[in-house]
């Protein structure tokens, strides 16, 4: 089979979301399907072009099996509101001729990944000049953000801004996204059941596990110590001390600050520390909120390589989330953090899926408020039997709903009968369901 995954953001080698693009890629490939990738240069989180690409040029790359081109996109250093849709805009120009010059080889399928929906309109007339199937995957809804968080406002702007994503949303044959939530949300856009799929964010457990599951130590003991306090080591933090971790994106939508004001509140508590671990928009501001403490430690974000040791260190994870964006996005990091085998703390509100998807296997505190999570960090801190229950309880919700194998396997499936020109399975069950 010839897929085509037209995903602007595409770094197999980083954690973050363009390495889901980059893994499912690869996965495909190695299965044996011809697979090419449109994509911007890899510029996120940190909002500026890697070294090694160009923001202005064409270039094309082969590895693993997948073919990618990446199109010049223009990336702003402080990605405001009009500052991100022109981003957004001249990817979606630069790319359509890589898209158009892909007929030649006509794929089976187009994947596209949201955000952005911008280039959703061209893949669209792509797959009906060639009579070829289309997928839309929704990583984030991105309309649905924009208003909420503020980026976008104005009545007549919001109708038609959500009149086109409806439009939209109903020509493609097949929409997925990565939570229940998500898709109940695309069920009152109105796309129909039969093309709707369950498309979760996965963790390869054989990658991502607690320590205890790692390979036996080697006769280096020494080195082996090394590698087991990498990164406490790094930063300057005792090795018996408590770390609270968080890694991720540094962006709106994170409620990122919630940290600072938590780690204020605990500074007085010499052996807890925090981590946190990424780049984005909000960094700055935040190195400035906890400049003055001692209990505070910043790391860039890390390539995939040492994602298993970044998680390991951590003893307690925490996850901020925004009130008006908690069900507009399932975290990705979450996966990564249940299948560390370490406690994890998030913040969300009563009856969202992550609320759900945490009980029983981890603690949820509301948005917002940092006394609550400071408090939950010190009863967890003081309590390392809850957090090895915890701990064991989300490492076996990861590997028995999250793996990427089974999830991929899934998809492949499901890709088969899209081409074929069958509908979706009967039922399209939720990841809390599965649980």
């Amino acid at each position: 089979m010839k897929i085509l995954v037209y995903s602007m953001n595409f770094t197999p080698e980083l954690a973050g979301i363009g390495k889901y693009s980059g893994e499912m890629a690869e996965w495909l490939a190695a299965r044996g399907h011809e697979v090419r990738v449109i994509a911007a240069p890899p510029y996120f989180p940190q909002w500026a072009v890697f070294d090694g690409y160009s923001a202005w040029a064409y270039r094309k790359s082969e590895a693993n099996g997948v073919t990618v081109w990446r199109a010049p996109t223009w990336v702003p250093a402080k990605p405001r509101t009009l500052a991100r849709m022109a981003h957004l805009f001249s990817f979606m120009l630069s790319s359509m001729p890589l898209l158009l010059g892909q007929a030649r080889w006509k794929p089976d399928a187009v994947f596209v990944v949201e955000p952005p929906l911008f280039c959703a309109p061209a893949a669209l007339l792509f797959s009906k000049m060639l009579g070829i199937k289309s997928w839309l995957h929704i990583q984030d809804y991105e309309v649905d953000a924009a208003f909420g968080l503020g980026w976008m406002r104005g009545a007549g702007v919001r109708r038609f801004a959500f009149a086109a994503e409806r439009w939209l949303l109903g020509k493609f044959n097949r929409v997925s996204t990565i939570s229940g939530a998500m898709l109940d949300k695309a069920r009152a856009k109105g796309v129909a059941e039969a093309r709707l799929v369950l498309f979760p964010n996965w963790v390869d457990v054989s990658a991502i596990r607690p320590a205890a599951d790692a390979a036996p130590r080697t006769a280096d003991a020494d080195a082996d110590a090394d590698a087991d306090t990498g990164f406490r080591a790094e930063l300057g933090i005792p090795a018996d001390a408590l770390v609270v971790l968080y890694s991720g994106s540094l962006g709106s939508k994170q409620g990122i600050e919630l940290l600072a004001e938590a780690a204020q509140l605990l500074v007085y508590a010499r052996d807890i520390h925090f981590v946190i671990c990424g780049n984005g928009p909000s960094r700055e501001a935040l190195m400035s909120a906890c400049m003055r403490l001692r209990n505070v430690h910043f790391l860039d974000l890390q390539p995939a390589a040492r994602l298993n040791e970044l998680l390991g260190m951590a003893d307690i994870h925490v996850l901020p989330q925004r009130a008006d964006a908690e069900d507009l996005v399932m975290p990705s990091k979450l996966a990564g953090m249940l299948a560390s085998g370490k406690a994890v703390i998030v913040t969300a509100n009563p009856g969202t899926e992550l609320s759900r998807v945490m009980t029983n296997r981890g603690l949820v505190v509301p948005p917002g408020d940092a006394e609550v999570l400071a408090d939950a960090i010190e009863q967890l801190a003081l309590s390392p039997t809850v957090r090895e229950a915890l701990g064991a309880a989300g490492r076996a919700f990861a590997q028995a709903e999250l793996d990427q194998n089974a999830i991929l396997s899934r998809f492949e499936q499901e890709l088969f009968r899209c081409v074929a020109g069958a509908e979706t399975a009967p039922s399209t069950p939720t990841i809390e369901s599965n649980a």
